[in-house]
């Protein structure tokens, strides 16, 4: 736009302008009346600059007509993009529930005694030593303090510790203060299983008092020991270091947790189990 009328058209605009002014003069002055060969002269670059005009236009009217064109095409491609992607996430996250689910039916068909709820993470909580979640289903399901919850697939994500009418707080195995007893699954050696945030090693699990004649292997799987509180055989986690303890008499063994708790969004809690 800003390049739309040429140097070379604007010279022929005002000549032909100025030329035409001085025929309507001297015309008028004289009386007399020029050939038509030489007004036709006169005029011809005049109409030369307008058809040029014209033409430059109608080019003008083109592109601009083709950008919005273009334009309402881009944004209708968007459009479909996003709503394509909408449904991909929507079809995404479907699948990944179908998945759970499944795993789920197969857990209680190994475990034909666990009786389940399940729940959705609807806030997280981490400070220092506290690792805990807040799940959407209370009491109105049968949920109570002291339950433990897990995934789809057995493995153990933490306790219930404080419950209301539809919501309850899980203080999650990351959690220092909650400690389990536990089994290296190979071995059968027995220790107990805490958060390692108090060890600096945030993020991992410490299973403390081992023999210091355990043979302890990287990936070695560990599982709970059972209880009232716990069914036996949830998986923990798996060794990824171990050592002796400061006191050199009994060893340690630190585990990257089973359950990536802090990408969770559903887990089922445990609300009755046999457990003899």
């Amino acid at each position: 736009m800003k390049h739309f009328f040429t140097n070379r058209i604007r010279i022929v605009l005002v000549t032909a302008v100025l030329l035409a002014v001085v025929l309507t003069v001297v015309t008028s002055l004289t009386g007399m009346q020029l050939p038509q060969n030489v007004v036709q002269g006169v005029l011809a670059p005049f109409r030369s600059g307008v058809a040029k005009l014209a033409d430059q236009s109608r080019q003008l009217y083109d592109y601009i007509f083709r950008y919005e064109a273009l334009l309402a095409e881009n944004e209708a491609l968007k459009a479909q993009l996003a709503s394509i992607e909408d449904e991909a996430r929507d079809a995404y996250a479907i699948k990944q529930e179908n998945e759970r689910l499944r795993a789920a039916l197969d857990l209680v068909n190994t475990n034909e005694d666990y009786e389940l709820v399940d729940a959705y993470i609807i806030s997280t909580s981490s400070a220092d030593w506290s690792n805990t979640f807040t799940v959407n289903r209370g009491t109105n399901v049968g949920i109570e303090a002291g339950m433990c919850a897990i995934t789809a697939y057995g493995e153990l994500v933490g306790l219930v510790s404080e419950v209301g009418v539809n919501y309850a707080v899980v203080k999650s195995v990351l959690d220092s203060s909650l400690e389990i007893s536990a089994t290296i699954a190979a071995s059968g050696h027995s220790g107990m299983v805490q958060g390692g945030y108090a060890s600096g090693l945030e993020g991992l699990l410490r299973m403390n008092y081992l023999p210091s004649s355990a043979t302890i292997r990287n990936q070695d799987q560990v599982v709970t020991t059972g209880s009232t509180v716990y069914p036996r055989n949830l998986v923990l986690g798996h060794v990824v270091d171990a050592g002796f303890d400061d006191t050199g008499v009994a060893k340690y063994a630190l585990l990257q947790p089973a359950a990536d708790v802090r990408s969770l969004e559903q887990v089922f809690i445990v609300t009755a189990y046999n457990a003899g």
